[in-house]
């Protein structure tokens, strides 16, 4: 883990949607995970980074169906030059989307990334980022996911604790985790260190 991190100057919030994150549906810990994620996009406005929120269209039935309560952001979304949401359909929140162009066009060479889950959309964006060599930040208590349930003959149930570890843990070594997302600095795009 990183205790001392540079700047980044973009904030990639992953499906905080409220099917994610309220009610009988969240994620373990999604009172936490919210109120970290809050600071972090508040920190990134703050100082004029890039805040892109994903925002996940499920398929007709899911939780996070299109146009359904459970499909919109929690978060308020402030649209503008410094602030959007890319909508997507897989994982990965680059794949299919204008993501890449939208950070390529803001300049954006480093980036943090939080929100659920932590080893499905959480992890997939980060590992694309890695691939497109962006240098990638991702803060240890701003991502969350579910318990994993026991599967006879397999193994018992895993806590969403150890699961967002592992998560983290297999995105190697190029990826920087911090433990508190307090300790992730923004800057503006193109502004001098």
């Amino acid at each position: 883990m990183t205790e001392h991190v540079a700047a980044v100057t973009a904030l990639i919030v992953v499906d905080m949607q409220v099917a994610f994150v309220t009610g009988d549906g969240a994620v373990s810990e999604a009172d936490r995970v919210v109120r970290t994620v809050r600071g972090l996009v508040d920190a990134a406005r703050a100082a004029g980074a890039l805040v892109v929120h994903l925002q996940n269209d499920g398929d007709v039935g899911t939780e996070d169906e299109v146009g359904t309560a459970g499909w919109e952001l929690l978060l308020p979304v402030r649209v503008g030059d410094r602030e959007a949401v890319v909508r997507k359909v897989e994982d990965d929140g680059f794949e299919g989307t204008a993501l890449a162009e939208l950070l390529a066009g803001a300049g954006v060479t480093a980036l943090a990334v939080c929100g659920v889950q932590s080893e499905m959309c959480v992890r997939a964006t980060a590992e694309s980022a890695l691939e497109r060599d962006y240098r990638v930040v991702l803060p240890h208590d701003a991502h969350g996911t579910y318990d994993i349930p026991a599967a006879p003959g397999i193994s018992e149930a895993v806590p969403a604790a150890m699961v967002s570890r592992v998560a983290e843990w297999a995105l190697g070594d190029e990826v920087e985790i911090v433990a508190r997302a307090a300790d992730v600095v923004f800057r503006a795009p193109g502004a001098t260190v």
